[in-house]
């Protein structure tokens, strides 16, 4: 056990907002890969290295887990018996399982109708006790902060300052892995905390001489979704990748100061372009992650000649794919051959044999 990873809190102590009287409550989250992608990198050419952080390896399959391990560990410090939360999937399942950790109730208010069946099933199964409303999820958002302020329960959404505090940590990851940060970091944003949390880690790092440079930040929207590229929030926001489904992002402003400090960009990808890089990466890389996930590799592909030539470009994968099941499943261009007698000779006749 000497030599386990201890979760992200004690491995990036001296970098994080804790005491030796914070109880940590972690589910060892954090050290994920950073996997090289030669089939999008080859797309892109001229020398450019692509890799993709993949967070969907994290406990609860996404990277929700970094800024829970953080949000809970704080609220039981502070004496807290309940948190909760608005989510789209994946905060509703991490805030659940870390809370659960903690003996604490985690109550999680979800748009009806919007959230994959993966993460549902993962909040109940977690022990939380699901609020659905009609709504969207910033319908939802609202009622929870107004609940965080009436009554006795800690919110956990990114607007809770120790969440980004723990996501911070994958740019510490990324820096420790490359040896420097990368010439670009391309991002899905939805609520834009993440976003937020990237750009503080690779500044921390930055000004601890970890990396001589800060990456350009590349923030992708779902074109249906993308209330950061109109300037202005969207009141009924669409798109298939449903972890991005928000049409007012709760950091909105934090997010603006980013892309602005980084000399990034907001761009637009559409659903055809999400999925196409959603099959990419699944088909010719071996990686599955969820469609909102795939945004950004979407959006690299799409901006591709503006690449600096030899860059490294670092893609965040957030959630893993087996969270929409549904989606893979509707959305794949391979056959299933159904019907097939169990001979040998007729299922060689369709391998083409």
């Amino acid at each position: 056990m000497a030599n386990q990873w201890p979760g992200l809190i004690e491995a990036y102590r001296p970098f994080l907002p804790v005491s030796e009287s914070t109880p940590v409550v972690t589910l060892q989250e954090g050290n994920t890969p950073l996997i090289p992608v030669p089939t999008i990198a080859r797309e892109i050419g001229r020398g450019v290295k692509v890799f993709v952080k993949y967070d969907g390896l994290n406990p609860t399959g996404s990277f929700k887990d970094r800024g829970m391990t953080m949000a809970i560990s704080k609220a039981k410090e502070a004496g807290a018996k309940a948190v909760i939360c608005a989510s789209t999937g994946n905060t509703s399942a991490s805030a659940a399982a870390y809370a659960r950790r903690a003996e604490m109730r985690a109550f999680v208010v979800i748009p009806d109708g919007y959230v994959a069946l993966g993460k549902l099933a993962q909040a109940l199964l977690y022990g939380a006790e699901v609020i659905a409303i009609e709504g969207n999820f910033d319908d939802s958002l609202k009622i929870v902060r107004a609940m965080a302020e009436e009554y006795p329960v800690t919110l956990v959404n990114s607007v809770n300052p120790f969440r980004l505090e723990g996501q911070k940590t994958a740019a510490f990851e990324i820096v420790d892995a490359l040896g420097d940060a990368p010439d670009w970091l391309c991002i899905p944003v939805g609520n834009a905390g993440n976003i937020s949390a990237y750009w503080m880690g690779f500044c921390q790092y930055q000004q601890q001489g970890k990396c001589t440079h800060l990456p350009r930040m590349m923030g992708f929207q779902a074109a249906g979704s993308a209330p950061l590229i109109c300037g202005e929030p969207i009141g009924d926001p669409q798109t298939l990748a449903t972890a991005i489904r928000i049409g007012n992002p709760a950091n909105w402003e934090k997010a603006i100061a980013v892309q602005k400090a980084s000399e990034g960009e907001f761009n637009p990808v559409t659903d055809e372009e999400i999925l196409a890089a959603y099959r990419l990466l699944a088909g010719s890389e071996g990686i599955f992650c969820e469609p909102a996930s795939a945004a950004s590799v979407a959006g690299l592909l799409k901006v591709k000649d503006r690449v600096p030539d030899n860059a490294t470009v670092a893609c965040v994968l957030t959630g893993n794919g087996l969270k929409d099941p549904d989606c893979a499943i509707t959305h794949s261009e391979n056959e299933v051959y159904a019907g097939i007698k169990p001979d040998l000779a007729k299922v060689a006749k369709v391998m083409g044999f």
